[in-house]
C-alpha cells in the first residue's frame, strides 16, 4: 500500500518488531554455542585438569605409558622441573619430558580385573 510519506505499513511493521526479529536470528548461534561448550569444551577442559593433577603426582617406581607407547618405570622425579627420568629396560633410562607420559599404570588397577 503506498502512503504519502514513502513508508509502506509492511516496513513500519517490521521496523517496530526489529529488535525481537535480531534476538530470533542471534538464537540458534548461542543455542549452537550452548552445546558445543556442554559437550565438547568442558569435558575436555576436565580431562586435561586429571593429566595435570596425574603429571604432579608422579613418584617413583610408578609404571607410566608414554605418548608413544613405551612402557617405563620411574626411577627418579626431579621436583620443580619437568623432566623426570624412567627405566624402559634393565639398565636402560631415559630422561622423559612429564608431558609426554599419557598414562600411570598402577597395580591395584590390574588386581581389581583379576576374577576372585
Amino acid at each position: 500500500m503506498w502512503t504519502p510519506f514513502g513508508i509502506s505499513t509492511a516496513h513500519a511493521q517490521d521496523a517496530a518488531a526489529g529488535g525481537m526479529g535480531v534476538v530470533m536470528q542471534l538464537m540458534p548461534l548461542v543455542l549452537i554455542f550452548v552445546v558445543f561448550y556442554f559437550l565438547l569444551i568442558r569435558p575436555q577442559q576436565k580431562k586435561m585438569k586429571e593429566h595435570r593433577e596425574m603429571l604432579t603426582q608422579l613418584k617413583r617406581n610408578d609404571r607410566v605409558v608414554t605418548a608413544g607407547g613405551i612402557i617405563a618405570t620411574v626411577t627418579k622425579v626431579k621436583e620443580g622441573s619437568d623432566e623426570i627420568e624412567a627405566e624402559i629396560a634393565p639398565n636402560v633410562r631415559v630422561m622423559l619430558v612429564r608431558g609426554t607420559i599419557s598414562s600411570v599404570i598402577r597395580p591395584e588397577a590390574a588386581n581389581d580385573a583379576k576374577p576372585a
